[in-house]
C-alpha cells in the first residue's frame, strides 16, 4: 500500500461506515437563500404575527416532506408533526398554543430514504397572532359544492341572489340587463385572434399593439359571455344564455397554446381562462355533457401549462410580477373543473397554499406595497376576486391575513382625499385619489374597516364593481366611516422602507407631504426608483417629482433614465447612480419618529452604490412649512458628487442659497446650507427621451460639488407654501466637533437642531444634548418641545 493510500485509507473507511449507518441516507439540499428567493420561513428568531405558522424551505425535486415543531432543539417534546407533505411549503390545520418553538424537517424520496434533517430554527408565535390555520386538502375540497356555480357563489345562495334582484337591489340588477341587451345589439367577435406576424420585434410599436390587442379582444369576447351567463342566472332570460353559451364553444376552438396561450401572450391567456371558467359554472346547466367535455380539453391544457409554470418555482421565488395574478386565476379553474378534470385537485391545492404561504410578496404585514400604486390597484384589486372565491367556495376569510387587515392605510396615507400623484412606482405620476374609490370600496366592506370608508366617502363615495361581481358584493353588509382625526397624520411602512409624512391627512389640498423610500426590497420589478429618495407635494401641487414617462416598459427610456438614480430627487456618486432595477442591493429606514408637530425618518442606502460605504439620508418635517434634508456620505475613495432635484416647471436658480421653484399658486423655496461651491445645471431633456409620441418634458436640475471628497455631509431646506404665504428665510448652520447646529426661523418661531457626523460624539447645544442622534427643540406659539431618536 503506496504513502497516499495509507493517508486516505482511514477517510475512505470512515466515509462507507458513516454511509452503511446512515442507510444510504440521500442529502438535504440547504442551501442558502439567493437573491430572488423567498428564503426558509420561519427564519432563524422570526415572530409569527399568524397562528398557525407557514413553514417554507428550499424545494429538492421528487420529494415529499416531514415537518417537526418542538418546545425544546433536541426534540424531546414534539407538539406538531406532519409527514407526507408534497410541496415545499406547508401551513398547519391548527393553532399552537403562543409562545417559542424550534422546527426542523426533511425529505423522502419515492424509494423511502430520508434526508438528513435540516438545521433546526427557532421561532415564536405572538400572543395577539391571528388565528388562520389552512385547511387540509381533504377538508378543503369537502367545502367546495359539487354542483354548480361555484365561483362567487354557491347553489344554495342563489335563490338569496335571485330574491335580491327582484327587490332591493333591482337596480343594480337592471343595470346587468341593460349589458346583456347591448351585448345582444352587437356580439363581440370571436374569431381567433392573430398571432405575431414574423420577425415581430418584441417591445416594439407592432408588437406591444398586438399583445394588448389581443388582451382587449379576449376580455371582450369572454367577460360578455360571463356577464350573459350570470344574469340568465338570476333572471331566466334564455336568450342570454345561448348567447353566452355560443361565444364560450366559439372560443373553446382557439389553440390553447396559441394567440392566447398562457405562455405565448400571458397578458390574453389570463384572462381567457378566468372569464372562460367563470361563464362555464354560471352556465352550466345549459351545456350537454358533450359541450361541458369540449370545454374540459381545453381547460385541462391551459390549467396544465399555467400548472407547470407556476409550481415548484413559485413557492420558492415568489417576486415575478404575473405570476403573483396566475397563481390565483389557476385556483378558479381548479374550483370549477374539480372532479370533472383530474388534475383540478391539485391545482387548488397549489393556489391555497400561495394563499397561506407566500403571498402577498411586494409587502409586509404592515400594508405597504413596493411595486406602486397602480400595480398596488392592479394586482390586489384581482386577487380580491379570488377573496370573494374563497369566502364562498371554501369558507376562507382573505382579511383575517395580518397584510389585508391593514392594506387600505397605504392608501390612506399616500393619498389623502384630494392628492393628485401615487408616489413612487410605475405609472403612478397623475394618479388621482378619486381613482382609489373602487377598490377602497372593496376592502372597507370586506375588512370591515371603518376609516377606509370615511376615505371611500371623502374620494366621491361608494363605486361598486360593475358587472356580476360587482352586484354579487351589493349583498353585503354596510360599514359605517369613522374619521381619522384619531390616527397620526404620518406612517412608517417599514416592510417596504417607505413612509408617507403628512401635515394633514383629511385633505390634500390643505396639506403638504413627503414621501420617503429606503427598501429592503431594493429597485426591483415596478418599485425601481432609487433608495433613499424623495418626493414633495404642497397644496395640491406636485413640486419636486420623480420623472420620465414609460412609454413602454423596458424600452431603453424606461431603463436608462427611469431606472437611474438620476431620475429621482437623489445623489449621484462620479456622476454613477445606484445599481438598477435589482434586489440585490437595497436600503433600510433605520429611523422613524412622528409626532403632532415633527416627522423624522432616516435611511441607510450606502451599499447601493459602487462607490459609497454610507449614505445616510435623514428627513426632519417641521409641519407644515419645513423640510430638512440631511445627508451624510463616505466614499470608498475621494469622489465627486451630484445633487439632483426634478420638477414640472424650471426651477429658478439665483445661487445655492436662492433657489424658487413654483407650481400654480404654491412655492418652494430651497436653500442648500452647505456644502458650499456648488455648481448648478438644469435641463428639460431625458437621457436618453421616451419615443416621439410621447411629449412630457420636465425639468431636472444638478448641484454639483467642484472638488472630490472622501466625506461629505449635504443639509439642505426647503420652505414650501402657498405664494400668499409669508415664508421665513432665517437660518444658520454652524459645525462643531461631531456635527452640526442647525438653527431655522419657523412662523411664531424657530427650530435647533442637532445633526450629528460621528455617530459616537456627544453634540450640545442651548439644553439639547444627543449622542450620535437626531434631536431638536422646536419653539412656536409659546409651546417648546424637545424631540428626538434616542431611545
Amino acid at each position: 500500500m503506496s504513502k497516499l493510500q495509507v493517508l486516505y485509507f482511514p477517510v475512505i473507511l470512515l466515509l462507507v461506515t458513516l454511509q452503511a449507518s446512515m442507510g444510504g441516507q440521500i442529502t438535504l439540499d440547504e442551501a442558502e437563500p439567493e437573491v430572488g428567493d423567498w428564503g426558509y420561513r420561519q427564519a432563524q428568531g422570526q415572530i409569527s404575527k399568524v397562528n398557525p405558522p407557514s413553514f417554507v424551505w428550499r424545494y429538492q425535486k421528487d420529494m415529499t416532506w416531514q415537518i417537526q415543531c418542538a418546545l425544546d432543539k433536541e426534540f424531546k417534546e414534539i407538539t406538531y408533526q406532519v409527514e407526507q407533505v408534497e410541496f415545499n411549503v406547508h401551513c398547519p390545520p391548527e393553532v399552537f398554543s403562543p409562545g417559542s418553538y424550534f422546527w426542523r424537517y426533511r425529505g423522502r424520496d419515492a424509494k423511502g430514504q430520508y434526508t438528513q434533517w435540516s438545521q433546526v430554527r427557532q421561532f415564536s408565535i405572538a400572543k395577539d397572532a391571528v388565528s388562520f390555520p389552512m385547511p387540509t386538502r381533504q377538508e378543503l375540497l369537502r367545502r367546495i359544492p359539487k354542483e354548480h356555480p361555484r365561483l362567487f357563489m354557491r347553489p344554495e345562495n342563489l335563490q338569496k341572489l335571485s330574491a335580491l334582484a327582484r327587490g332591493e337591489m333591482k337596480k343594480e340588477y337592471e343595470q346587468l340587463v341593460d349589458q346583456c341587451e347591448e351585448i345582444l345589439a352587437s356580439p363581440p367577435p370571436t374569431a381567433e385572434p392573430p398571432l405575431y406576424p414574423p420577425n415581430t420585434v418584441r417591445l416594439s410599436e407592432q408588437w406591444k399593439k398586438m399583445w394588448w390587442g389581443n388582451r382587449t379582444y379576449t376580455v371582450k369576447a369572454l367577460n360578455s359571455a360571463a356577464t350573459l351567463a350570470f344574469t340568465r342566472l338570476l333572471g331566466g332570460q334564455e336568450k342570454y344564455g345561448q348567447l353566452a353559451k355560443h361565444i364560450l364553444l366559439e372560443c373553446a376552438k382557439w389553440d390553447p397554446k396559441g394567440s392566447t396561450g398562457y405562455r405565448y401572450n400571458d397578458e390574453a391567456g389570463m384572462p381567457y381562462n378566468y372569464h372562460f371558467v367563470r361563464t362555464y359554472t354560471f352556465l352550466n346547466d345549459m351545456l350537454s355533457e358533450e359541450e361541458k367535455e369540449i370545454c374540459r380539453r381545453v381547460m385541462k391544457v391551459r390549467g396544465e401549462e399555467m400548472y407547470h409554470h407556476l409550481w415548484p418555482r413559485h413557492f420558492w421565488q415568489p417576486y415575478h410580477s404575473h405570476q403573483n395574478r396566475a397563481w390565483h386565476y389557476l385556483g378558479e379553474i381548479g374550483i370549477t373543473f374539480l372532479g370533472e378534470i383530474e388534475e383540478a385537485e391539485d391545482w387548488l391545492w397549489f393556489a391555497t397554499n400561495v394563499f397561506f404561504n407566500v403571498y402577498p410578496v411586494w409587502c409586509d404585514d404592515d400594508g405597504g406595497w413596493h411595486e406602486g400604486m397602480l400595480y398596488w390597484i392592479s394586482y390586489l384589486n384581482r386577487f380580491t376576486w379570488w377573496a370573494d372565491v374563497m369566502r364562498e367556495a371554501v369558507g376562507i376569510d382573505a382579511y383575517k391575513k395580518p397584510y389585508f387587515s391593514q392594506v387600505g392605510y397605504y392608501v390612506m396615507y399616500l393619498m389623502p382625499p384630494g392628492k393628485v400623484g401615487g408616489g413612487f412606482g410605475d405609472l403612478t405620476a397623475f394618479w388621482k385619489s378619486k381613482r382609489n374609490a373602487s377598490i377602497m370600496t372593496v376592502f372597507a366592506t370586506q375588512a370591515h374597516n371603518p376609516y377606509w370608508q370615511w376615505y371611500v366617502e371623502q374620494v366621491g363615495g361608494p363605486e361598486p364593481v360593475p358587472g356580476y361581481i360587482g352586484f354579487i358584493r351589493g349583498a353585503l353588509p354596510k360599514v359605517e366611516p369613522k374619521s381619522p382625526v384619531d390616527l397620526p397624520t404620518s406612517r412608517l411602512f417599514r416592510g417596504t422602507g417607505q413612509a408617507y409624512l403628512n401635515s394633514n391627512l383629511l385633505d390634500a389640498t390643505k396639506s403638504v407631504q413627503v414621501v420617503f423610500k429606503s427598501s429592503p426590497f431594493g429597485t426591483q420589478s415596478h418599485g425601481y426608483e432609487a433608495n433613499n429618495s424623495f418626493l414633495l407635494w404642497a397644496y395640491g401641487q406636485r413640486l419636486l417629482i420623480r420623472t420620465g414617462y414609460r412609454d413602454i416598459y423596458g424600452s431603453e427610456h424606461h431603463k436608462q433614465w427611469m431606472w437611474s438614480t438620476r431620475s429621482v430627487n437623489n445623489i449621484t456618486v462620479n456622476g454613477e447612480g445606484q445599481e438598477k432595477h435589482t434586489a440585490t442591493v437595497g436600503g433600510e429606514i433605520t429611523d422613524f419618529k412622528t409626532t403632532d408637530s415633527v416627522d423624522i425618518v432616516v435611511g441607510e442606502a450606502g451599499e447601493a452604490y459602487e462607490y459609497l460605504d454610507r449614505f445616510t439620508r435623514a428627513i426632519i418635517f417641521v409641519k407644515p412649512e419645513l423640510v430638512v434634508i440631511y445627508d451624510r456620505l463616505v466614499a470608498k475613495e475621494p469622489a465627486s458628487y451630484e445633487y439632483w432635484l426634478h420638477a414640472l416647471k424650471k426651477i429658478e436658480v439665483k445661487d445655492q442659497h436662492h433657489i424658487h421653484l413654483r407650481s400654480e399658486d404654491v412655492l418652494c423655496d430651497i436653500n442648500f446650507l452647505t456644502p458650499t461651491g456648488l455648481q448648478f445645471e438644469q435641463t428639460d431633456q431625458y437621457d436618453p427621451n421616451p419615443r416621439p409620441r410621447i411629449k412630457l418634458r420636465e425639468w431636472h436640475l444638478t448641484g454639483k460639488t467642484t472638488e472630490k471628497k472622501k466625506t461629505i455631509e449635504f443639509v439642505t431646506l426647503y420652505r414650501p407654501g402657498r405664494i400668499k404665504d409669508k415664508i421665513p428665510t432665517g437660518a444658520e448652520l454652524k459645525q462643531i466637533t461631531g456635527g452640526y447646529i442647525l438653527q431655522v426661523e419657523l412662523s411664531g418661531g424657530n427650530m435647533i437642531a442637532l445633526l450629528p457626523t460621528n455617530d459616537q460624539a456627544v453634540l450640545k447645544a442651548e439644553e439639547l444634548a444627543s449622542q450620535g442622534k437626531i434631536k431638536l427643540r422646536l419653539q412656536q406659539q409659546g409651546k417648546v418641545e424637545v424631540i428626538g431618536l434616542e431611545k
